[in-house]
């Protein structure tokens, strides 16, 4: 019995994955459109790559377990997505990098544990073939967290850098003459 419920665990946590790559697939486009870095794009863009060799993987093991992959929401990954979402209608500029870069490092760690976990799983369910499908995408889903922390160091100074020239004091207009700021249009 105990046998037969870590089974249905492991199915339920593969599952549980499946729904939240899917949702990457989806929300990564517009991450790299959003985003200001040309490097940062191209990181996203790359990633949507590696998010579809996952679903395949995924798709893969449940082929091999004889089950759907269908049927669970990963309701993480979808507030991690959504407020990713939010920092897109909140922030421009070298900032909503900064915020994109942390959003995508949310999603990550997520990930991270998540794989992490069933890699345990498939390992004492003595499902090899799983377990080397699983550590792939854990490996990469890791590269991916740490070319995010490269790129925010130079993505997190050009923010800090910006914010510092829009708090510089400005001369005065002469008078008769009005300033406009620079206001953010709807991404």
């Amino acid at each position: 019995m105990a046998q037969e419920n870590f089974q249905s665990l492991y199915v339920n946590e593969l599952k549980d994955l499946y729904s939240a790559e899917q949702q990457l697939v989806k929300a990564l486009p517009k991450m790299a459109k959003n985003a200001g870095s040309k490097p940062l794009r191209e990181a996203f863009t790359n990633h949507l790559e590696e998010t579809k060799n996952h679903v395949t993987r995924l798709e893969q093991i449940f082929e091999s377990l004889g089950e759907s992959p269908k049927g669970k929401k990963c309701v993480g990954m979808e507030g991690i997505v959504e407020e990713g979402g939010e920092a897109i209608d909140e922030y421009d500029g070298s900032v909503l990098d900064v915020a994109l870069i942390a959003a995508a490092q949310r999603v990550e760690h997520y990930e991270i544990a998540a794989y992490g976990s069933v890699c345990a799983y498939a390992e004492l369910l003595e499902r090899s073939e799983d377990l080397g499908l699983l550590k792939e995408t854990l490996e990469e889903e890791k590269q991916a967290d740490e070319k995010l922390t490269e790129l925010s160091e130079d993505v997190n100074q050009s923010a800090l850098g910006a914010q510092s020239e829009e708090d510089a004091p400005t001369p005065a207009a002469p008078r008769g003459t009005t300033r406009s700021r620079k206001t953010r249009s709807a991404a």
